[in-house]
């Protein structure tokens, strides 16, 4: 076999891996979203319904024979409330320790930064009760401020900063000093707009790490008001439980925000993971 038919074989075989792992991936969301939209009396039971319709969710926003109406309109605002709101606050944290961590000298630095790498590895479960305390303690359990605060901060986001930090030329850096320019100023003048890249790829983690998280929103909040759309949705088994097309549209509607966040910020977001892999 000649060289340029091993290459071609070598192409045809990579996308033929690449092609069955894409529609692994896409298998799952695309039954999700057909589900959500077939009649009831074929959910579950055929693979391709004969028909679509949105009645699946038109019983979510109007409640049904059997249960009553759900706010998913609010609960899908808390959603977008809480993430969006942590993952500003991860990556704004996240930028000024990591810039402090790797240009700044000050006396226990590399302390912290150690701590910062323990702590990436500490199960986060087991902290989860103190968490708990802590926050009932301070009066702000049933609030917003219950399923943000514990949340603000990401470790990983400070450690991805601060190794992006100790690449920047420190030549660049002290040509700004020699300027007058202050440290406030070169952070967010020169250091920040050179993450472009990379804070893409951390804003979209963060914020789908944040979006599918369930357990300590469950803690957090009673008041179904304040509830997100994930416990909404968990809520959903009892009155929702033998109707399957419900389940599926809440679904649908849960990820739907992912997919178009990533859609949107595609480009950016494979710089940001050529910048993490090379």
């Amino acid at each position: 076999m000649t060289r340029s038919r091993r290459k071609a074989l070598s192409h045809f075989l990579l996308y033929a891996a690449a092609t069955v792992a894409l529609l692994v991936a896409v298998f799952p969301y695309a039954y999700l979203l057909i589900q959500s939209l077939a009649p009831w009396d074929q959910v579950e039971r055929r693979w391709i319904p004969s028909d679509l319709t949105l009645r699946s969710y038109l019983w979510l926003l109007e409640g049904g024979e059997a249960s009553l109406p759900r706010p998913w309109l609010r609960a899908f605002l808390n959603s977008v409330i809480v993430s969006l709101a942590d993952t500003a606050t991860s990556l704004l944290c996240g930028m000024m320790a990591g810039y402090a961590l790797s240009r700044l000298r000050f006396r226990g630095a590399r302390a912290v930064y150690n701590f910062l790498l323990f702590h990436m590895f500490y199960p986060g479960i087991m902290l989860l009760v103190p968490t708990f305390l802590i926050v009932r303690s301070l009066g702000l359990y049933n609030t917003y401020l219950a399923m943000i605060l514990p949340k603000a901060v990401h470790l990983w986001v400070i450690f991805m900063y601060t190794n992006f930090f100790m690449r920047v030329p420190q030549e660049l850096l002290d040509a700004a000093r020699a300027d007058g320019a202050g440290e406030w100023t070169i952070l967010w003048r020169i250091a920040a707009p050179l993450t472009g890249g990379l804070t893409t790829i951390l804003g979209l983690f963060v914020f789908t790490e944040r979006w599918a998280e369930l357990l300590w929103d469950l803690l957090a909040v009673r008041d179904e008001g304040l509830m997100t759309l994930n416990v909404l949705l968990a809520s959903m088994q009892g009155p929702y439980g033998t109707y399957p097309g419900p389940l599926y549209a809440a679904a649908a509607l849960l990820t739907l925000p992912i997919v178009l966040v990533f859609l949107i910020f595609s480009r950016r977001f494979l710089v940001g993971v050529s910048y993490i892999f090379r």
